[in-house]
């Protein structure tokens, strides 16, 4: 007996792992704890039958009880078997967010659920590259690596509501980070609120939070009565050293949005410009005056953690990166990662020279062009 296409194996289902997400998800186990079969009823405000799920993998009927229940939950068209189905095709950890609209609530715009994408997005996306470093205001720096986490997400919306599924263990490391960073800025806007200070802000940054996470946050609240995150661990992993059983909810309310904004604008002032030596190649150039200083754009292969820079030359230093556009050769050029506009800008350059093709560059150079040429 096999389950339908596209559906979990049920051979290698783990019925623990089954019986986890189910009641997660509002089911009640019916039968006694030392039963060699739980019965599973559906939460009472959805219709639908029952599942059997075996108490192990150990019994002769396992696989075939597993197979009747993962069917059941496909023919059925109730949230919670929907959800269950998800969280078992992608085992990951399961973040959802809410936002409590004014008006029906049935009554979702397009627009809002477009900014509630929008904020889980990049809420997620700073979460990663906090994961990686901690920084008040990252700008482009680490956006390939949070791109790449983004594209192991699996989003599901549904209302005023959205799930994402984040890969376990692999992505673990940004869930933890946005929990505690978030946890951060709760108590940090709370003491705010009481005492006026924005000393708390800036000590959370070792905790995850920057410009970027508060502005998600911003964008999360602005237009509701109030909105939250819930975040359940994946069932097949387990749940990541020093969180416990605690339940994760996180919920922020217009009230807060004066004392974020504050906080986005420390925040970014806070991050110094980084002094860096950046090879890259050079892929745009322009100047007005054919005997004054121009500017150029370089592709950045390595030294700093972002995918280009723009340069302003004075002529001698424009007539080389000219010739190296024209040899096809990367440059390699000194100057200070300015947070002005996202760090997508080397100020105060100096040392530009003409330099050979390391180990690798060539291909790195490929591939970034052509994921470039797929985003357009």
């Amino acid at each position: 007996m096999t389950a339908p296409h596209g559906l979990p194996d049920p051979a290698t289902l783990d019925p623990a792992v089954l019986a986890t997400l189910l009641a997660r998800h509002g089911w009640v186990r019916r039968g006694g704890p030392a039963a060699r079969y739980g019965r599973w009823t559906p939460p009472e405000d959805e219709p639908g039958t029952s599942l059997l799920v075996p108490a192990d993998d150990g019994f002769d009927d396992a696989v075939e009880l597993l197979t009747d229940a993962v069917t059941a939950l496909s023919r059925s068209r109730t949230p919670s078997a929907r959800a269950v189905l998800l969280a078992l095709a992608v085992p990951g950890d399961e973040l959802r967010w809410h936002r409590d609209l004014p008006g029906p609530a049935d009554a979702t715009p397009w627009d809002d659920a477009e900014r509630l994408q929008q904020a889980a997005r990049t809420m997620l996306a700073a979460a990663a590259k906090a994961a990686r470093i901690r920084a008040a205001y990252f700008g482009a720096r680490l956006d390939g690596p949070a791109g790449q986490f983004l594209d192991g997400v699996l989003v599901v919306e549904h209302g005023p509501a959205l799930t994402a599924y984040t890969p376990a263990p692999e992505g673990r490391a940004a869930v933890t980070t946005l929990v505690r960073a978030l946890e951060a800025l709760r108590d940090a806007v709370d003491y705010r609120r009481v005492s006026g200070g924005l000393d708390a802000v800036e000590n959370a940054v070792q905790a995850g939070v920057s410009r970027e996470l508060v502005q998600s946050v911003e964008e999360l609240v602005r237009g509701t009565t109030g909105a939250r995150l819930t975040v359940a661990w994946s069932a097949a992993t387990g749940t990541p050293g020093g969180f416990g059983d605690r339940r994760v909810l996180l919920d922020f309310s217009p009230g807060d949005l004066p004392a974020l904004a504050e906080a986005a604008d420390l925040l970014e002032g806070l991050e110094p410009a980084v002094p860096v030596t950046v090879t890259g190649l050079i892929v745009r150039l322009k100047r007005a005056d054919p005997a004054g200083p121009g500017s150029v754009r370089l592709r950045v292969l390595s030294g700093a953690d972002v995918r280009e820079l723009k340069i302003s030359l004075p002529d001698p230093d424009y007539r080389l990166a000219v010739e190296a556009h024209l040899a096809g050769r990367p440059v390699r050029v000194s100057g200070r990662l300015e947070p002005h506009g996202g760090f997508r800008r080397l100020g105060r350059p100096h040392g530009l020279e003409p330099c050979g093709w390391e180990e690798g560059e060539r291909e790195q150079l490929l591939k970034g062009l052509r994921e470039g040429a797929e985003e357009t």
